[in-house]
């Protein structure tokens, strides 16, 4: 018997443990090579680890184990590689070789792993749900579609089936629902509360007319898409005013590292972005020497890969700054978390029509609230309060912007 250990990869620097998420192939059955046998879940992302060696599969790990690098997770029988046909068709009519047929689509009705969160929330079992992906997987489009489909008539039914009990059933739930954690949401929960602990935060807001950027998106879109193939959206106007304004503060683009300050001559700047399992921050690296089509393309990248679960590494590292735009779920105002080891992080809000004042008249605006928080052992108040109102003057005035003046 020649058997091939299978341990977790090294994943990064940074990665030093992983949770075993689930397995795509079942126990016993026999797998060709660079076939995905399991997806483990990391603090970033989640990611498929592929077979060495072809034969037979012996589970080690289980489902929801975490695991250090370098873990054994599985082993291979390749001495009955060559055999993986031969058992199946010696006898399928007997109950101990039908169950391998079974197991050769064992993705039949396993969801993915987006849409087993959507699923979960949703209250529906997988097994109720028909999956269109490959070898019969659930896919995120069947889940969202088994969660937006009408509720099933079964609950009418309902009451009548305790009719042999004379109580009377409570019309409050009192279901409870245990679930662990998933890793990149422990890594969320631990960052934001190391931030809140080790930092000397303080946040300090503004409000921006949003007229100057609409009138020049709204004037200029068509002629955008048709040259870059993309729309002019707000984020990498904002992405761009924050990066100039941080070429000229660099405390602000700065970060502690032990008893030293390390300044930055360029601007990554890491854009939150909400995937089903969680918030992601890659950053959008060289903004300052960007071009606006070149921010909106790279962020359109990045958006798909993380909510693909595609980000590698590299993509999830670093960043010197960081906007969050709370604004997409209606958020009016909000105090952001900072970004560890960063020193600040700029909040955008969702836009308002309210009465301002302009040259005595009342008018009313399109008016977004901005929020700066910031570490205070690396920036004064008055540079936080500065930052924020190049940037709002940026905004306001986007020619400034466009003229870099």
């Amino acid at each position: 018997m020649a058997i091939v250990e299978l341990k977790i990869p090294n994943l990064g620097e940074s990665i030093s443990s992983v949770t075993f998420s689930k397995w795509l192939k079942p126990n016993g059955s026999f797998v060709a090579l660079d076939e995905p046998l399991c997806e483990i879940e990391t603090e970033k992302a989640n990611q498929e680890i592929s077979a060495d060696k072809p034969g037979q599969l012996i589970w080690v790990a289980k489902e929801g184990d975490d695991l250090e690098i370098g873990a054994l997770f599985a082993k291979i029988d390749t001495s009955v590689a060559g055999e993986a046909a031969a058992p199946a068709a010696a006898a399928p009519e007997t109950p101990s070789t039908a169950a391998p047929e079974k197991s050769s689509s064992y993705a039949s009705g396993h969801p993915s792993p987006a849409a087993s969160k959507i699923l979960s929330e949703a209250g529906i079992a997988s097994s109720t749900v028909t999956g269109t992906g490959k070898d019969g997987r659930i896919t995120k489009e069947d889940a969202q579609k088994a969660a937006s489909a009408p509720a099933a008539p079964v609950a009418a039914d309902k009451p009548a089936a305790p009719a042999h009990s004379p109580a009377i059933a409570s019309p409050y739930s009192r279901v409870e629902n245990r679930q662990k954690m998933s890793r990149m949401r422990r890594t969320i929960a631990k960052r934001l509360v190391s931030a809140k602990n080790n930092t000397a935060m303080l946040t300090t807001f503004n409000e921006v007319d949003m007229s100057g950027i609409m009138a020049l998106r709204e004037k200029y879109q068509d002629a955008f898409v048709k040259k870059y193939g993309i729309k002019l959206g707000f984020m990498s106007i904002f992405a761009k005013a924050c990066a100039k304004v941080l070429m000229e503060m660099p405390d602000v683009n700065a970060f502690i590292d032990g008893e030293d300050i390390i300044y930055h001559d360029y601007a990554d700047i890491s854009i939150a972005i909400s995937t089903p399992t969680g918030l992601v921050v890659p950053p959008v690296k060289n903004v300052e020497s960007m071009g606006f089509h070149e921010v909106e393309l790279a962020l359109k990248d990045l958006s798909v890969k993380a909510r693909e679960g595609r980000l590698s590494m590299d993509e999830m590292t670093g960043g010197t700054f960081t906007i969050t735009n709370g604004g997409v779920f209606g958020s009016l105002m909000s105090t952001p978390i900072i970004n560890e080891p960063q020193s600040a992080i700029l909040g955008m809000h969702a836009i308002k029509d309210r009465p301002v004042v302009v040259d005595g008249q009342i008018v009313v605006r399109p008016m977004m609230y901005l929020a700066l928080s910031y570490d205070h052992r690396v920036i004064d108040g008055s540079s936080s309060v500065t930052f924020l109102v190049k940037v709002k003057q940026l905004i306001e005035d986007p020619t400034l912007l466009l003229l870099d003046l």
